[in-house]
């Protein structure tokens, strides 16, 4: 019986991970083909079914051979989305830190509520903040700019943050800040000095979901941004057409995917050595 389960499980993970990596094999060998490749057939075999051909990369800098420039928008990209996961992740770590052990409350409105307030940030569809962030933007000139982008960003990002670190604070022992304010630490000292180090996993849990969604987002890039600022999923669908060149798309797909596979490989890494494993309690 225990041999029939390991073979299930193992036959289960198999076919889980060919399901997984199947499109990125597909996108892999399209991005080596030009035109008559993509269209002669299904073809997977580079020499053997088809003749490669780096088309589909060279397409994606300079802008030529109908492709784009990827690397301003990759630039782009990474500036806004790691600007603003940093400051999500500061100003959502104080934040929890304060609904995780203080009390609050005005008439009917406690912690829960506060909490739930932030969640609900991200409740609400996308479109019905489109309009309100394109006026404040406007309003602030800084519409098509990264600044105004990664203020947009911020407001998505930080209900994540809290949300995680509320989580991760309130499994950390009360204890802890009263010893650390009995040697004459205020809640601030208390905060930074010993309840910080302590959420490291935490941090990197809410750094990793605040980067994945930030860089993403497709929606908010698209409507707050025009000329002189554009982001890297912009930037991409920028390549579809009237004749979609899939060699071009495949081989931005893999661009574009490759700091989530690398974030994801080194959160992996942590996880396996328990260094995280009280942050996804």
């Amino acid at each position: 019986m225990s041999r029939l389960y390991t073979s299930l499980k193992y036959l289960a993970i198999t076919l889980w991970s060919i399901f997984v990596i199947t499109p990125f094999l597909w996108a892999l060998t399209t991005s080596f083909k030009t035109a008559n490749g993509v269209t002669g057939g299904p073809t997977y075999i580079p020499w053997l079914q088809y003749e490669p051909s780096l088309t589909g990369w060279r397409s994606l800098f300079g802008g030529n051979a109908g492709g784009i420039d990827i690397v301003q928008p990759y630039i782009d990209s990474m500036i806004v989305t790691v600007s603003a996961s940093l400051i999500s992740i500061v100003l959502g770590s104080l934040a929890a830190y304060g609904l995780s052990r203080f009390t609050y409350r005005a008439g009917f409105v406690k912690n829960a509520d506060l909490i739930f307030f932030f969640i609900s940030q991200r409740i609400m569809p996308p479109i019905v903040l489109a309009i309100p962030f394109f006026l404040m933007l406007k309003w602030l000139e800084l519409l098509d700019s990264k600044l105004g982008l990664i203020l947009v960003y911020v407001a998505l990002l930080l209900p994540i943050a809290v949300w995680i670190m509320v989580d991760f604070f309130n499994n950390i022992p009360r204890q802890i800040d009263e010893m650390a304010m009995l040697d004459g630490c205020t809640p601030i000292q208390a905060f930074m000095r010993v309840i910080l180090p302590n959420s490291v996993p935490g941090i990197i849990v809410a750094g990793m979901f605040c980067l994945i969604f930030g860089w993403n987002d497709f929606f908010f890039a698209f409507t707050l941004t025009f000329t002189d600022t554009q982001l890297l999923p912009v930037a991409v669908v920028a390549l579809n057409s009237s004749v979609t060149p899939w060699w071009s798309l495949s081989a931005s797909a893999l661009i574009s995917v490759a700091p989530l596979l690398l974030i994801a490989f080194v959160v992996e890494r942590f996880l396996s050595h328990g260094t995280l494993a009280g942050a996804i309690r």
